[in-house]
């Protein structure tokens, strides 16, 4: 067990055509060396994990991997391909496919064996090695690095070779370019290491020092101050938020997606260069919970190559998650004084005049004036993290400033939208404008903020506050005036946006459509935030019912899952269902979809209504029909838990294709799932 990888978790002759058949298959090798416990529970590990980002690599290489709980010693098998398997990588298909397994705590001693898989895969006398490989036993040495020992003279005719180009730097007398890189992916074990030996290695050619800090997620070592001090650029190749991140300010900045790092190392050290000889100086802060593109093809540092409607939706997002925790605390509180003294509180007098300690009535207007004045910050606060996300911090005053015109000019919600936009272009804007050294020091305290707020306040008032508010008032209308086939097709269109992404860019659209309506709550729009929530409860709640009534159709971890999900489900947290999504993505999505749309359909039919943006079956005294309500939320769940039971049984039922007996009844876990 001591050894990583043997011959018997080798596989030459690997004969899967996807990737869940060939992780399947390599993993059925670690579960037969009782490296791994669980088999299924181990491949929806897997497969979450390929769900963040596509685990292919430009030159035929594919590293599934993951840490997980059914892992009990850190676990390399390797299997060759001769027909190919996509792994999503950019240049085609995989020929060598290693699955990686670590246990969920793994230290840094198994972090440092596998990274150094992940550098030697940079590599191409490795990689043809491997290609070139008879004997299983062999091919495990090599990956074990255990070189054979009659190879010397490769070795005395490869090693030399850099040594010429750093002698001749030397003698030159110049002094190289010098770079900076993070680098770091969501689990730390893979990506992270081939990213910086890739840096590495294009460094090299290039005759640029380049400085590697990884970010894995067993800890980093950081960067010496010295050695960053003295670079004349950074790059960022990450796909989580680099930590400590304002050491490197000052510098000329790429930032891009772990993968770019791995595939385009070239070109990132290009590009710095470039910045460098222009100049330009990245403002790097440390309030930025932005991530990596994933697919590494988005520079975040001008965004100049990621597709308007991408970079649009992050902004937004950005906006939403600043806004949601406003939204919760006040809108629960002003649910709950609801709760303990009617709807007429609203209308109580101010308690900092008027309060009795011994009076509930006093009491519930006091939440209702506590959780008033949090909602009274939801569009500045939308209008004011979308223009941060756009520009960062220079943003701030702009975006917040244009948000609270909205709320005067009586534009609501989609004013603090365009509101936000405004003051992003305006700061981009303006921070394009080239100026004097003197002058940038306080270019994003006082300069930017000064103008970019006194032009956003001119267009908010002037322009653009009227028309928005005009449509904002047409929305309420068409809101309050919906009923019938009309009111039922809205609550099926938000039911399927709530269930499809589950918390993801759709859901939150959904959702901050819903909640935007309570700043001004009219009859049509609590109708909205009822029909939302109910949907986005069903499909944890599906999920939790098919664990229940057939166990057999889940893994071990999904019912474990699923007895989670009941109270997830309960508490109107969708994500409580991503786990049976990532394992089985075009089997659950579309059940969950299904249920979502009936249940938003009849929420609208019974003209349900709600004032609180969460809370689930607990605010269930302040939904109008509650009754009803309920019955929608129950009518969803079971057709949703109906049709993944139906197609999860009809993959059991289906044949193997190879011929072998049916997966149903076999028990034999090396018989493949029809996908």
């Amino acid at each position: 067990m001591s050894e990583l990888i043997t011959a018997e978790l080798v596989d030459l002759d690997l004969s899967a055509a996807t990737k869940d058949a060939a992780a399947r298959s390599l993993a059925e090798r670690m579960v037969a060396a009782h490296r791994v416990t669980d088999l299924d529970g181990f491949l929806a590990d897997v497969a979450a994990r390929e769900a963040q980002m596509p685990t292919g690599l430009d030159g035929g290489i594919g590293i599934p991997h993951c840490r997980s709980e059914h892992v009990n010693a850190p676990t390399l098998a390797f299997g060759r391909s001769a027909a190919g398997i996509d792994f999503g990588a950019a240049d085609g298909p995989a020929d060598l496919v290693f699955l990686i397994a670590a246990p969920a705590g793994a230290d840094d001693d198994h972090l440092t064996i596998l990274s150094g898989l992940a550098r030697r895969l940079m590599d191409p006398e490795f990689t043809t090695a491997l290609r070139a490989g008879r004997d299983p036993a062999a091919v495990a040495a090599l990956i074990r690095g255990e070189e054979p020992a009659d190879e010397p003279a490769a070795e005395e005719g490869t090693a030399p070779e850099p040594e010429p180009e750093a002698e001749t730097a030397e003698a030159a007398g110049s002094v190289p370019f010098r770079i900076v890189a993070v680098t770091s992916c969501p689990t730390g074990i893979a990506h992270t290491y081939m990213a910086a030996e890739s840096l590495a290695a294009a460094g090299r050619a290039e005759g640029v020092e380049v400085t590697v800090e990884t970010q894995g997620s067993g800890g980093f070592k950081k960067l010496d101050p010295a050695v960053i001090a003295a670079a004349d650029a950074v790059i960022w190749a990450h796909d989580v938020e680099v930590r400590e991140r304002t050491r490197f300010r000052g510098k000329p900045l790429v930032d891009v997606g772990v993968k770019a790092g791995i595939n385009r190392p070239a070109e990132l050290i290009a590009e710095a260069r470039r910045k460098a000889e222009r100049g330009e100086i990245a403002a790097v802060s440390e309030a930025d919970g932005g991530k990596g593109s994933g697919d590494g093809d988005a520079d975040r540092s001008g965004a100049d190559h990621a597709h308007f409607g991408v970079r649009l939706r992050t902004y937004l997002m950005s906006g939403v998650s600043y806004m949601v925790p406003f939204v919760a605390a006040g809108g629960l509180l002003i649910a709950l004084s609801f709760a303990i003294g009617g709807y007429e509180t609203a209308s109580a007098k101010s308690v900092a005049d008027h309060f009795v300690w011994g009076e509930a009535d006093s009491w519930a207007a006091l939440l209702n004036q506590i959780g008033s004045a949090a909602f009274a910050f939801l569009v500045p606060v939308l209008a004011g993290y979308i223009a941060y996300g756009m520009a960062d911090r220079p943003a701030l005053v702009p975006g917040f400033v244009g948000g609270s015109i909205a709320l005067t000019v009586n534009a609501g919600f989609l004013g603090g939208l365009v509101a936000g936009l405004l003051a992003g272009a305006v700061v981009m804007a303006i921070q394009r404008v080239p100026v004097h050294a003197t002058l940038r020091g306080i270019m994003p305290v006082l300069v930017i903020p000064l103008i970019a707020s006194a032009v956003v306040g001119f267009l908010m008032f002037i322009v653009v506050g009227k028309p928005i508010a005009s449509l904002q008032n047409a929305l309420t209308d068409w809101l309050n005036g919906l009923s019938g086939s009309n009111a039922v097709i809205l609550g099926v269109v938000l039911g399927l946006m709530m269930c499809f992404d589950m918390g993801g860019p759709l859901n939150k659209v959904a959702y901050a459509f819903a909640v935007g309506g309570l700043a001004d709550p009219t009859d049509g729009s609590l109708k909205v935030m009822a029909a939302v929530m109910a949907a986005g409860m069903v499909p944890p709640l599906a999920m939790a019912l098919a664990t229940t009534v057939r166990k057999k159709l889940f893994t071990k971890t999904e019912r474990e899952n699923g007895r989670a999900a009941w109270v997830l489900g309960a508490s109107f947290i969708t994500e409580g269902a991503i786990p049976f999504a990532a394992a089985d993505p075009l089997r659950v999505i579309p059940s969950v979809m299904a249920g979502g749309a009936v249940t938003g359909a009849l929420s609208m039919a019974f003209g349900a209504t709600l004032r609180a943006p969460h809370g689930g079956v607990f605010v269930v005294p302040l939904i109008g029909e509650p009754f009803l309500y309920l019955l929608a939320i129950a009518a969803g769940t079971l057709v949703a838990t109906a049709l993944v039971v139906l197609l999860k049984g009809a993959r059991r039922a289906a044949p193997d294709p190879a011929g072998a007996a049916g997966a149903s009844g076999s028990g034999d876990p090396r018989v493949p799932v029809v996908a």
